[in-house]
């Protein structure tokens, strides 16, 4: 008789909620890891609390893992002393696992493009403290695989969007007020290409990375829509409802209280504004050619969107 091994999902925000549901339309035993140990779950899914940041919690509810998630969350002024030991926590449970890990991530490491189209392969190149502390938490992963240690691969994304995802540029500052007909919020330059990242694309990229042993060792960039500027975004969210949008802009960085962002996140975001401030193209060729993945046409991901925010604000 043989036991199912365990896919294993650190953290209850957007991503990893979908990711869960995305797994367990796979097939998947799952367990939710969190500090809390209570989620809003589907049906099947083991919750079990644990501190990630804990060595000895790592290692005990890893023990059955096929397979580990990051898709843990810290807030951003937490960053510097969060990180690294939530990393010692994931190379602990992979290492002493046996699983592979799979590590979500952001596109802060590659510093300012000047409009250049970002792929796997693009040096890294932070300006920001932030792009520079992401950078060597990649680093070290990668590093750790190439050494034996892990089994680990890299899945980068850009601002998600979609059902679930509240605090992000394309989040709840666009959709709630879109949807009680008052002007929603937009950062930069608005008029300039910036990539989205729709949350279930981000799932199904997971998922896959976590099933596929090929992907192992190495970044891969999420599929991920960057044709569009973010004013073309608003025109077809204002035409899935039936309606033009109007728009508040912050057009450079402030590091005081915005709209519905507060002053410890604008201050902390503040660095990292150069992504509003010139085109952001990601490239996402790779995991296409490798696992047949594209991004959810935009149009759609935003229909599905619209929908879940209006059974919050019905």
């Amino acid at each position: 008789m043989t036991t199912q091994k365990t896919h294993v999902v650190f953290g209850t925000g957007p991503a990893g909620l979908t990711l869960i549901d995305e797994l367990l339309a796979r097939g998947h035993r799952v367990r939710a890891v969190n500090r809390s140990g209570a989620a809003a779950v589907t049906p099947g899914t083991e919750v079990v609390a644990a501190d990630a940041t804990d060595v000895d919690a790592m290692r005990a509810v890893c023990a059955d893992a096929e397979v580990i998630y990051h898709c843990a969350h810290a807030p951003y002024e937490l960053w510097d002393e969060l990180l690294p030991k939530l990393q010692e926590g994931f190379l602990a449970g992979a290492e002493s696992s046996g699983a592979r890990l799979v590590v979500t991530d952001t596109l802060y490491m590659y510093g300012p493009t000047g409009g250049l189209p970002m792929a796997e392969e693009t040096p890294q190149r932070p300006t920001a403290h932030k792009g520079q502390l992401r950078a060597r938490i990649a680093d070290r992963y990668l590093q750790a695989h190439a050494d034996g240690k892990i089994q680990v691969t890299i899945g980068r994304s850009a601002d998600f969007y979609g059902p679930r995802v509240i605090n992000s540029a394309l989040g709840g500052a666009v959709f709630f007020p879109a949807l009680q007909g008052q002007p929603v919020y937009a950062l930069g330059d608005v008029d300039l290409p910036h990539a989205y990242s729709y949350i279930g694309d981000v799932a199904v990229a997971l998922a896959t990375l976590g099933e596929r042993p090929e992907a192992l060792g190495r970044v891969w960039h999420v599929p991920t829509t960057s044709d569009h500027t973010t004013r073309e975004v608003h025109e077809l969210i204002g035409k899935e409802l039936g309606r033009e949008l109007t728009r508040t802009v912050l057009a450079t960085p402030v590091e005081q209280a915005w709209g519905p962002f507060d002053e410890t996140i604008m201050r902390e975001y503040a660095e990292l504004f150069y992504q509003y401030l010139e085109p952001q193209v990601l490239d996402c060729r790779a995991i296409e050619a490798a696992f047949g993945l594209r991004p959810t046409p935009i149009g759609t991901a935003l229909g599905t969107t619209v929908d879940w925010y209006r059974g919050l604000v019905a």
